[in-house]
């Protein structure tokens, strides 16, 4: 049953700040210990306190939302995910690729450890971005003079990796939006090009750079298309708020690093061709409500986002409790003042969350979208 956004954003918010505040102050304890003297240990270490929190977001999809996530891919694939490194390559449809992302890295035990190549902007984001930037995702400024040298530094730093992990990578470098679609099939009838309907056409130049530098230790690439049926709540996190459940339906395809040309103009092309076979694949879907012949796998629904977020309730409530006993705050208006600020902040931080999510908020695409800017958003 759908219910009012603005009663779950309170008790949620003050759930995530409080907690991702204490997270975020145990990765900066960890990263300021145990980084110096040993980067592997310190991964590992982060990897488990990052997943305190974002175990919490998994809560929302699995037990509050609802969120029922269909995933498409051959058993044998499907058996090595979470045992090798991979790169995801995936279409950017909807404000929550991202988060089914997450689900299904937690599903195959590598949450704490699933990286992204992400603007910079992202790294400023209240707790989330915070925790990101302790957990080695690659941050860019949009401009390629300096962010061919930012890749490859975090490509480098990625190779000694102390357990199996993934690197996300959006290369259509924006949420698709009709709008932008607009733009893309424009620019590709210009050009010659095939004309896309349900993708944007993707920036290669970050994709070549991550299979130039990363093909020595990353074994296969995990080549993703997602899709929602129209005829559902559009996928956002206030729907997902609100308890409008919807299903996602996700097809996965390893490639092997090695069946990937050597070149980077052949690199670059293998990249275009995916995603032109990506959008015959959702027309026949939104045409067609076929969605490919892969079979699909069961997920299951894990109890530990459950858990963590019950042991997160149940130490917060007591620890508010015992402060304001200890402190009276409630009993003057300054202190009933102070309340309302953080009850204000905590409101705040959510809505910049909340829009840092929404596709119709993130930039609009260039008027080339082959103007190699990697991944803009």
């Amino acid at each position: 049953m759908a219910i009012p956004a603005s009663l779950v954003i309170v008790p949620v918010g003050i759930l995530f700040f409080l907690s991702g505040l204490i997270v975020n102050i145990l990765q900066a304890v960890v990263y300021v210990l145990i980084r110096p003297i040993s980067n592997n240990t310190y991964r590992r270490v982060n990897k488990v306190v990052a997943e305190l929190l974002w175990l919490e977001l998994i809560w929302l999809l699995d037990w509050w939302g609802g969120i029922k996530v269909e995933m498409h891919m051959d058993r044998q694939s499907f058996e090595m995910m979470g045992k090798e490194h991979a790169l995801l390559v995936c279409n950017h449809r909807s404000d929550i690729d991202w988060l089914v992302g997450w689900l299904i890295a937690q599903r195959a035990g590598v949450l704490g450890s699933a990286l992204a190549i992400m603007k910079k902007e992202a790294k400023f984001l209240p707790i989330i971005g915070w925790s990101m930037w302790f957990s080695d995702y690659v941050f860019l400024n949009r401009s390629w003079a300096k962010d061919e040298r930012r890749l490859k530094s975090g490509f480098e730093r990625l190779a000694d990796f102390p357990m199996p992990f993934w690197l996300a990578l959006f290369v259509e470098g924006t949420r698709f939006t009709k709008a932008k679609l607009a733009v893309a099939q424009e620019f590709a009838a210009s050009k010659g090009l095939p004309i896309p309907r349900n993708v944007l056409i993707p920036r290669t130049k970050g994709f070549v750079s991550a299979v130039k530098h990363t093909r020595s230790y990353i074994p296969a690439i995990y080549d993703c298309t997602v899709a929602v049926a129209s005829d559902q709540p559009k996928p956002t996190l206030v729907n997902m708020l609100r308890r409008k459940s919807f299903v996602v339906k996700l097809q996965v395809k390893r490639v092997p690093m090695q069946e990937l040309p050597e070149t980077d103009d052949g690199i670059a092309q293998w990249c275009r061709d995916s995603f032109v076979t990506k959008d015959a694949f959702l027309e026949a879907f939104h045409g067609k409500d076929q969605f490919g012949n892969e079979p699909t796998q069961d997920l299951g629904r894990p109890i530990s986002s459950l858990l963590v977020v019950i042991c997160w309730t149940c130490l917060l409530v007591y620890g508010v409790v015992m402060f304001f006993r200890w402190t009276c705050l409630l009993s003057t208006w300054v202190g009933c003042g102070a309340v309302a600020a953080v009850l204000v902040l905590v409101i705040t931080v959510m809505q910049v969350l909340i829009q840092s999510s929404e596709a119709e908020r993130s930039n609009p695409v260039a008027v080339d979208p082959l103007k190699e800017s990697l991944l803009q958003n």
